[in-house]
């Protein structure tokens, strides 16, 4: 066949036309990323079942390692592609080598943008359609699945590799990389276009306090402060909404963790890295196929106390978890850092409170904020602005208890009063209040010295 009637044919079985909107055609409904129809899609679906008759078991063998399996797959799909009558430029035959490979090898169509240091963010909005975020902007791209099928293999493999599944009977998973990047994926019945699939890429080259200042999340002056509260072994929350930047400051504070502290790390799915020596790290378990063999956050943080930690870091707290944490901060184990869903540091409180109530224990609401306000000590609040940038807006002292109600005072606000510029780039700071925290005692039982410049009153412009 041609590769005129190899066109001719993938369009007749994809239902699609040359008068599209844009004078291409596309697939999948007006909602979906424009694509143009992949004209090799045939080709690359015969050369990858041949590819996949000669090689056979091989790809299987566990004595290959993966740079001989990887060595072994592209010479065989040369010499199938070498093969084929259909003509080729030079590009078009690279670029379906490396389809296909990836396919392979990797996770198919997802392959360019994981490679791509500029991508935070994949999303599959289904077999057709994929977004990705770039500078914190969400954008289409013309990659795609071949089917539903092609994404329902994609999915397994991805969660295979971490012994974890998704089904009809267990439709929604989460997952990570072999890098660490945080897999999700729901598929029908609850998917109801069909599957769906969301990766948090995972910096190999993870971003430190330095790269947060030069971004613009924190200045220079909070970042010492920060510094001087982590080393001064203070309970530290990192509060924010989704994709705020949490997980990424909660990197940077701990790397002020010093190296001769045994640290253990709890998370859902493995992503924090620690540069120190001694650190120790767990994660989850879902149940398996019989509902059995769940392992909670709760689980591992009550396990953990057993393990002599100076150290315990959470990913994240959002369940009956935030019960032992707060005992565990209350019983010894300070410098704990964790973080939290919430939009500013009041609705922390409200957020912790309601997850130990979650763990069923019948406690009367005083005695619940009495453990919070002598647990948690400095509540860090993030955020994301609409031009895609992470700025720290609140570092807020959780001081104590007055009546019924958990008193904070604010040490750094965030000052929004210069707008934003014509890019949409915020002009505004983070600025001291003018106020001291009262932990200072705590820091110097401790020998941190913080410097006192750091609370210097900046005027705000309202």
């Amino acid at each position: 066949m041609s590769l005129a009637d190899r066109i001719a044919a993938a369009q007749r079985d994809r239902g699609v036309t040359s008068a599209g909107p844009s004078g291409e055609g596309f697939a999948g409904p007006a909602a979906r990323a424009r694509r143009t129809t992949d004209p090799f899609a045939d080709l690359k679906r015969a050369v990858h079942q041949t590819l996949l008759d000669n090689l056979g078991p091989k790809l299987y063998d566990s004595r290959m390692t993966q740079s001989d399996l990887e060595q072994k797959v592209r010479q065989t799909l040369q010499e199938v592609l070498s093969k084929d009558e259909t003509p080729l430029t030079v590009a078009d035959r690279a670029r379906i080598a490396q389809e296909i490979a990836d396919d392979i090898l990797g996770y198919g169509p997802l392959e360019p943008y994981l490679r791509d240091p500029d991508v935070t963010e994949v999303m599959v909005n289904g077999y057709d359609s994929i977004y990705i975020e770039r500078a914190g902007k969400i954008l289409p791209v013309d990659g795609s699945f071949t089917d539903e099928g092609h994404l329902r293999r994609t999915i397994d493999k991805i969660v295979a590799r971490v012994g974890r599944r998704v089904d009809e009977s267990s439709p929604m998973v989460d997952a990570r990389l072999p890098d660490g990047s945080r897999v999700n994926a729901i598929i029908p019945p609850l998917a109801i276009d069909g599957s769906l699939l969301t990766v948090r890429k995972f910096s190999s080259d993870p971003y430190m306090v330095q790269d947060l200042i030069g971004f613009g999340t924190m200045t220079p002056a909070v970042a010492g402060f920060l510094e001087q509260c982590v080393r001064g072994r203070l309970n530290i929350l990192v509060s924010g909404g989704t994709g705020a930047g949490k997980t990424t400051t909660l990197n940077a504070l701990s790397s002020f963790i010093p190296g001769d502290e045994r640290v253990i790390t709890i998370e859902d799915a493995a992503e924090l890295q620690l540069h120190q020596e001694h650190v120790l790290r767990l994660e989850s378990r879902p149940p398996n196929i019989e509902g059995k063999g769940e392992v909670k956050i709760r689980d591992l943080v009550r396990n953990s106390l057993r393990m002599r930690p100076d150290r315990i870091v959470v990913g994240e707290i959002r369940d009956a978890a935030a019960l032992d944490m707060l005992q565990a901060m209350n019983t010894g184990h300070d410098g704990s850092i964790s973080t939290v869903h919430a939009n500013t540091p009041r609705d922390v409180l409200s957020r912790v409170e309601t997850m130990v109530l979650m763990a069923g224990v019948d406690l009367p609401m005083r005695a619940i904020r009495e453990q919070v306000s002598s647990a948690i000590d400095l509540i860090v609040q993030q955020a994301r602005f609409k031009d895609g940038t992470r700025h720290i807006t609140y570092i807020t002292e959780v001081v104590g208890m007055e009546g019924d109600v958990i008193t904070l005072q604010d040490l750094f606000l965030y000052d929004h009063g210069h707008g934003f510029d014509e890019e949409g780039h915020s002009r505004g700071a983070l600025r001291s209040t003018g106020l001291r925290p009262q932990f200072m005692a705590k820091l110097a039982a401790a020998g941190v010295e913080v410097d006192q410049s750091a609370f210097a009153f900046e005027t705000f412009d309202r």
